[in-house]
């Protein structure tokens, strides 16, 4: 069966291929990826596989049923959603759509799930069970659109046992793939703080209430909150990336300071207290300065938990078809994915798929207007989801 799949995987690149640069040609932001929902539709109804669209506004879920019996239920899942970045790099596929770019993969990952359901689709009379299928929307945007497709039912009718889920990793070359048991990713939230003072002349500090200098005592002491407070053996983060005052200049202190930030950790119970604390310390040291702070929580996304089960036999299966020298272990990521939601609900392993090429000079990090991937790397992620499928779906029979 692994060299069948090597070789549907081989024989499915140009088509791939094609696939993932029109996605990467067509990017749409997070829940308005409405093209790209009804592209992904239109090729499963090309090659005659079920589907369901539109779900959570533009997603799409298939199911392929083995042909010896249901069975149990594995699900896969892609994001489809772009980011708001405008595209650098020169190549034939570039972005159509100006000031939006695929800068995190999701094109390789709808365009991998793809190739991989169109080998499960010809494979079908061999194995017993389903597949369910999971194009998701809104990765990048809070609420984070798995939250969306966990609230219209994807997790059942049927229901899955477990979900698999791959990304794109630069760091990693081609060919490769890595991934980690237990804790992988952080959880993330979004602060809006805002410090109101009272402003007036630069030069006559003491008749103002300076909330640029309260603001920074208050940074300050919000390092403390990691630093003393969070059991120092829990991964926790806290940062603000902006910070903007309402008006002001070199003589004139302004009535307000803006900042926004982000809170991440990997322990639920600290997550929720961490996020008490925070709000008690800003809004207790501005008063006590004679201002006053309120702050604005959006919730993000869980801790991402990789089933260490699940994943320890998902490393077995991926060096069975890679080969042992080319999966490796990978360490603990603050960065945060809404494949987290699944993770809560169900074993969840999420693992990295190699796409750098140093020697090609393709080693841009996601995330960047010069990204970029090795489209080999579709040979690897392709075959390998369905090949790692089928393994799953043998061991819960």
């Amino acid at each position: 069966m692994k060299t069948q799949i090597q070789a549907a995987a081989h024989d499915l690149h140009a088509t791939v291929t094609g696939i993932r640069r029109h996605l990467h040609a067509h990017p749409e932001l997070s829940f308005a990826e409405h093209e790209t929902g009804k592209y992904i539709a239109g090729q499963l109804q090309q090659w005659g596989i079920p589907y369901q669209y539109p779900v959570a506004g533009t997603g799409v879920v298939a199911l392929i049923t083995g042909e010896k019996g249901p069975g149990p239920v594995l699900a896969l899942r892609a994001d489809i959603d772009a980011l708001p970045i405008l595209e650098k790099n020169t190549a034939a596929y570039c972005s159509l759509n100006e000031g939006v770019m695929h800068a995190c993969g999701h094109d390789v990952h709808s365009a991998s799930l793809l190739g991989s359901a169109k080998i499960l689709w010809d494979l079908r009379r061999h194995f017993r069970g389903q597949l369910k299928l999971l194009f998701q929307p809104g990765e990048e945007k809070a609420p984070g659109g798995a939250s969306i497709m966990i609230q219209e039912g994807v997790l059942h009718n049927p229901a899955p046992r477990a979900i698999l889920g791959q990304h794109v990793h630069p760091p990693l070359e081609v060919g490769k793939v890595g991934m980690r048991p237990g804790l992988y990713m952080a959880s993330s939230d979004e602060l809006y703080l805002t410090v109101t003072g009272r402003g007036g002349h630069g030069a006559m500090p003491h008749t103002t209430v300076d909330p640029i200098a309260i603001t920074a005592q208050i940074i300050t002491a919000l390092q403390q909150l990691v630093s003393r407070q969070a059991d120092p053996t829990l991964p926790c983060v806290l940062t603000f990336g902006y910070i903007a005052s309402t008006g002001g200049a070199t003589n004139i202190i302004p009535n307000e300071v803006r900042l926004k930030g982000t809170f991440r950790t990997m322990d639920e119970q600290w997550r929720q207290e961490g996020l008490r604390r925070l709000t008690q310390l800003v809004t207790g040291m501005a008063a006590s300065m004679g201002a006053e702070a309120t702050l604005k929580i959006i919730p993000g996304y869980p801790f991402l938990h990789n089933d260490e089960q699940l994943t320890q036999r998902v490393f077995g299966y991926a060096q069975d078809y890679l080969g042992p020298d080319n999966v490796v272990e990978l360490p603990i990521r603050m960065s945060s994915e809404d494949f987290a939601f699944y993770s809560q609900e169900i074993p969840a392993c999420f693992y990295r798929l190699g796409t750098g090429n140093v020697a090609r000079g393709i080693t841009s990090p996601v995330h960047t207007n010069t990204f970029d991937v090795d489209e080999d790397c579709l040979l690897h992620s392709t075959g390998l989801m369905a090949w790692l499928a089928l393994q799953e779906l043998g061991n819960m029979q």
